[in-house]
């Protein structure tokens, strides 16, 4: 049951994978205000030291940086954005863990998924409307990244992973709160958008969705990307489904033809 992963997390071939694919992505500074070329040396000299508190499961993160961006719609989307060195520790995290969940995820779940894409989210939404369904129902999770309930996110990743290490530091990275006009906000719930970690611990989460619209025997197709929440969209050639388990958004359709 994975009980000495973070071994595994912090070999050099992880860590300098993770280090390439931060490099690459670029992003913000966060709240120490490094950029990935500033804090570059800086890992070089004190690699090992880091390593050895993850290794302890003493490594304690640093609050992320709250940034606001405009909604198309109106309103800002919030993120967090992880300092350089978080960023490279949660890749680092992400690189283990994603080879062990994403295996174990539903065949209908496209988002921010190795070998998946939203190409492949419409193509399965197209075979739906050829294969005769003719009701379709978006649903929208309203604020789902502010609103991921912390007990039940560590208790799903806690049934695959025991070590403690790992799901204390990950526990951390929840808790981390958010620095907002020079102070520190608290975080009792929410997974930050902005860190490697993030879209992983949402399928994570949002697992058990999948696995109940499987049960139910729906076609649907859920995918994720950063200028919209986690959407769900399901046929059901019986006609508009309806349920209590969730709260669409505004700008969700509601019934609508599978063409609209």
């Amino acid at each position: 049951m994975h009980e000495d992963l973070m071994e595994e997390v912090v070999t050099q071939d992880h860590a300098t994978a993770a280090w390439l694919a931060v490099k690459r992505n670029g992003g913000a500074p966060g709240i120490d205000g490094m950029t990935t070329e500033q804090r570059r040396d800086h890992v070089r000299q004190h690699w090992e030291t880091l390593r050895a508190k993850l290794l302890a499961g003493t490594y304690v993160p640093s609050p992320v940086r709250r940034v606001e961006i405009p909604k198309p719609n109106g309103g800002v989307r919030l993120l967090g954005i992880p300092t350089v060195l978080d960023r490279w520790i949660q890749q680092m995290l992400l690189q283990v863990l994603q080879a062990i969940f994403d295996p174990t995820f539903s065949a209908h779940s496209f988002g921010f998924r190795p070998g998946k894409s939203a190409h492949d989210a419409v193509r399965a939404a197209q075979s739906y409307v050829q294969a005769g369904k003719d009701w379709v129902v978006d649903m929208d999770i309203t604020q789902f990244f502010d609103r991921v309930n912390h007990d039940i996110l560590m208790n799903r990743i806690g049934q695959t992973i025991r070590d403690k290490r790992v799901l204390g530091l990950m526990g951390r990275y929840l808790r981390a709160g958010v620095m907002v006009e020079g102070l520190v906000q608290a975080s009792e719930e929410g997974t930050p958008q902005g860190g490697p970690l993030s879209p992983l611990l949402a399928n994570i989460y949002l697992d058990a969705l999948d696995r109940e619209l499987d049960r139910r025997g729906l076609a649907f197709s859920r995918y994720a990307d950063t200028s919209s929440d986690w959407k769900v969209g399901f046929d059901a050639t019986s006609g508009p489904a309806s349920g209590n388990g969730g709260t669409t958004g505004e700008d969700g359709c509601g019934n609508c033809e599978p063409w609209d």
